[in-house]
């Protein structure tokens, strides 16, 4: 069958590559410019020497790439960690590169009242390991 033959029985618009993942890119950042999204943390590894995170949120059905750039990591009231449950507050995007979507985090926080206790647990933990809390250290403020 001939190119002209072939061309002719199609009438779909032809892109390039560039244009459709241009045309994706838009269309992704337009529907969801700013969004929440509850999952649990995998594949985490971060921050790089750049000062970048990079890992997944994931559910039971599903996953989606992360990014957490190095001025909002150095923002987070928490460093993030594998297999934990957070919400995430970005805006998605494409990576035309590789074809692929991402959500680019502008906050992080742990997901529930469980979670946020945890947290604080284990903080209570590493400073009594340090000696914050040692009545030596302790001082009494009498307000009278």
């Amino acid at each position: 069958m001939s190119e002209a033959a072939t061309e002719s029985r199609s009438n779909a618009t032809e892109y390039t590559v560039s244009e459709i993942s241009g045309a994706l890119k838009r269309t992704v950042e337009d529907a969801f410019g700013n969004v929440r999204v509850r999952g649990e943390i995998s594949g985490y590894r971060g921050p790089h020497s750049s000062g970048h995170a990079y890992f997944a949120l994931k559910d039971d059905r599903a996953r989606i790439e992360a990014v957490v750039w190095k001025t909002t990591m150095a923002r987070l009231k928490f460093r993030p960690e594998e297999g934990m449950e957070v919400i995430a507050s970005g805006r998605l995007t494409t990576y035309p590169g590789k074809s692929n979507y991402q959500i680019v985090i502008d906050n992080l926080e742990p997901a529930g009242a469980g979670a946020l206790m945890a947290l604080l647990e284990d903080r209570k933990r590493r400073l009594q390991a340090e000696g914050l809390f040692d009545a030596g250290r302790l001082q009494i403020v009498d307000d009278d």
